[in-house]
């Protein structure tokens, strides 16, 4: 960690300025219902959909000479911000995906020129596809979240919230393998050391909050989520995110599938907003009752590349099936 600083970050932000930067803060009309100005970071708004742009463009764009390629493993949303990143340089990628990962999101990484590589029933399975292809065909790998660059990319949010507004009491992130949260963390304390950063996380197999338990990195069972963005391990050889969400966020909070259900139909019917569920994980728990605000606070919206189908039937009350699991459908009520 002795390498990594804030300076790394604004190195990040110039290199990442004018393609992944500076999206819109905006009120949510549930400030009133939570008792304090909630604030909605719309990261929904970069080219590829997702905050995932930031670090991904930040480490393509920093590798040394005419790399072979870059690959890596992913959910989603990190595979297209690679692909973007790696046509944007003029380079080939090959990303990595289990079978858990939605038809939309390979999709997405398909139409920006990339290679999507099926693999599997999780992400360790596609993060070993990830390695041969380094070690055999000379691949370089941008991990989704154990990568100082990544990381630094993805904490310009946190200067960006912290620029546009000084007075932040606390933020809430959507937590998966951390690259998101310990840059956003970092990152905001670092600036404001007496800012309250919470990572919130769905209860089904949650790798970095097993782990910060735990006290070291361990290993999940992958399941199938309505936040499937969250999914996936931490990597049993993490050096960066995990030392970064340990000391530095403040909390962890877990979510029900029912909860961020429910989230989803709030934030399309109050905010009149379409994104994944991953991103209303923080909302999730204020409607839960799991986080109580005491100032502005602002939330991460992190993605919108998401099944529309499914989402659909979300908006209309109905039952949700995704492989076992099945999520009891409500009419939206405020």
């Amino acid at each position: 960690m002795t390498d990594f600083t804030l300076d790394r970050m604004f190195a990040a932000r110039r290199r990442i300025a004018g393609i992944a930067d500076h999206t819109p803060l905006v009120p949510s009309a549930l400030g009133d219902r939570f008792g304090h100005e909630l604030l909605l970071k719309l990261e929904i708004a970069q080219p590829v959909g997702a905050f995932k742009l930031r670090g991904a463009v930040n480490a393509v764009f920093s590798l040394e000479g005419t790399p072979e390629g870059v690959t890596c493993c992913s959910t989603g949303n990190h595979g297209r911000g690679v692909a973007f990143a790696a046509r944007a340089r003029g380079i080939p990628a090959i990303v990595c995906m289990s079978n858990l990962t939605p038809e939309a999101k390979i999709a997405g990484v398909r139409a920006l020129g990339a290679e999507a590589r099926i693999i599997g029933q999780s992400q360790d399975d596609a993060q070993k596809e990830a390695a041969r292809l380094v070690a055999e065909e000379g691949l370089t790998e941008i991990s989704p979240f154990d990568d100082a660059d990544v990381i630094a990319g993805q904490g310009t949010i946190g200067l960006e919230l912290l620029e546009a507004r000084p007075d932040l009491d606390t933020i809430l992130v959507p937590l998966s393998g951390g690259g998101l949260a310990g840059g956003v963390a970092f990152a905001a304390k670092t600036i404001n050391p007496k800012i309250r950063v919470i990572g919130i996380t769905m209860d089904r197999g949650a790798a970095m909050h097993a782990s910060l338990q735990a006290g070291h990195p361990v290993e999940v069972t992958e399941v199938a989520s309505l936040a499937d963005s969250l999914g996936g391990g931490i990597g049993m050889q993490n050096r960066l995110s995990f030392p970064l969400c340990r000391d530095y966020l403040d909390d962890v909070v877990l979510v029900s599938e029912t909860e961020i259900y429910r989230a989803l139909q709030t934030i399309y019917y109050e905010d009149r907003i379409v994104c994944e569920g991953a991103c209303v994980v923080g909302i999730a728990a204020l409607q839960s009752g799991k986080i109580s605000l005491t100032g502005p606070t602002a939330t991460i919206i992190t993605g919108r590349n998401l099944d529309m189908t499914m989402h659909a039937q979300i908006m209309a009350g109905e039952d949700v099936h995704l492989g076992d699991l099945t999520v009891e459908g409500r009419a939206y009520a405020p």
